[in-house]
């Protein structure tokens, strides 16, 4: 039978892997992610690490940091989903293929109510416009909301090539005989979900979530003109840093970046 015979120069390399890491570096670029943003859990804050501050980690390292630090998030118990069955896939795999619009009221410390509307592209997420106002959202204020979305992409006098699936609910603002001539014209094609099935409209339902859990649950909303105030930084953060997990932990921009720079090779 043979033997192998270790040279005398070798070393037992598993006793290197076995000493522990310093996570203190690591710890300090973790409380400063979760300064700015404290509701973001640990994949999260590995895809800011990651992606946009050039740290080479591992996400169970996070974890583990994030845990023995006492950061992590957790769940205070299940909300009630509903029942109905939705078999509608709303994502696409390209940009400008469906835009998708939804609103959302936030409440004031004072009782001031502001309610926003939003269009968001189905594909890279990015929020591509939005209004605000104290008032009601009107088939005006939706007009407004579809133009900027449209010179946001693709500039101002110009439309798209091919029409835009533009999928909402079934809100008077959006059904309005003016607002759906209004979409055709600027080369939209007006989609509508079935009534009572908020799911059909998802990935506008999950922004919404989003957006009250990470920016105005966080946010010092005394009075309406504060909220509006900070509503844009709110869009901008966004869609610059936001991570997310449909996009392999990309922001919207960032992914569209990509997107673009791959059509170009």
């Amino acid at each position: 039978m043979n033997k192998r015979v270790r040279s005398l120069h070798w070393k037992d390399q598993r006793q290197a892997r076995q000493q522990p890491q310093d996570d203190t570096v690591l710890l300090s670029h973790i409380k400063t992610v979760i300064n700015e943003q404290q509701s973001y859990g640990y994949r999260r804050v590995w895809a800011i690490l990651k992606h946009q501050q050039a740290i080479s980690v591992n996400h169970k390292r996070v974890y583990r940091v994030m845990r023995d630090a006492n950061l992590l998030l957790y769940r205070q118990g299940l909300q009630k989903t509903s029942t109905r069955r939705h078999d509608g896939v709303i994502q696409v795999d390209e940009s400008n293929k469906r835009w998708c619009s939804d609103g959302l009221e936030i409440n004031c410390d004072n009782g001031d109510k502001v309610r926003v509307a939003f269009a968001l592209d189905c594909c890279d997420r990015e929020i591509l416009s939005w209004v605000a106002t104290t008032k009601g959202i009107t088939s005006h204020l939706i007009s407004d909301l579809m133009m900027q979305a449209i010179e946001q992409r693709f500039g101002i006098d110009h439309r798209p090539n091919q029409s835009i699936e533009w999928l909402t609910d079934n809100g008077s603002c959006y059904t309005a005989h003016e607002t759906k001539s209004f979409a055709r014209m600027l080369g939209l094609k007006p989609v509508t979900t079935p009534v009572a099935s908020p799911q059909s409209n998802g990935m506008a339902e999950s922004f919404v979530k989003t957006l009250k859990r990470d920016y105005a649950a966080l946010a010092y909303k005394p009075d309406a003109k504060a909220v509006m105030e900070r509503l844009d930084s709110w869009f901008e953060h966004y869609n610059n840093k936001h991570p997310h997990s449909a996009l392999k932990y990309l922001s919207p921009r960032m992914f569209r970046k990509k997107q673009m720079e791959t059509l170009s090779t």
